[in-house]
């Protein structure tokens, strides 16, 4: 495969995880804002936060604003990792704070090289690699 190819994959591959996630919750909305007010996030955030998925997922699967969006998701996951995986005595949920790190991790790599050719950015004449 080509890197061009495996950009493309890789977007998919992080885009679809948000995606997916935002659509599901949309089933209920008002659970979801009980559960982010666990973390301290005040519960009338849900609608902007699923909203957010579901548009930075689809962002970043075509390639639109890739960098800003991938940037935008390192820190969603870093802070949603901290604020609801982070219990040393749990391994499970610590295994879930280093997922959300590596999905970080994956993120950045995107905010560096961007789009990649088969992207809206490229085509709009956004820089598609670094």
């Amino acid at each position: 495969m080509t890197n061009t190819t495996l950009l493309l994959v890789a977007r998919i591959f992080l885009g679809l995880l948000f995606l997916v996630a935002g659509i599901g919750k949309l089933g209920d909305v008002a659970g979801f804002g009980g559960y982010m007010a666990t973390g301290g996030i005040p519960a009338a955030l849900a609608w902007p936060v699923v909203l957010f998925e579901i548009a930075a997922g689809l962002a970043l699967i075509v390639g639109f604003q890739t960098r800003i969006t991938a940037l935008a998701l390192a820190a969603f996951c870093v802070l949603s990792g901290l604020l609801y995986h982070f219990d040393p005595a749990d391994q499970m949920q610590m295994t879930q704070l280093l997922k959300n790190l590596g999905l970080a991790g994956g993120y950045l790599a995107l905010w560096v090289t961007g789009a990649g050719a088969w992207s809206i950015d490229a085509k709009s004449g956004r820089a598609a690699t670094a």
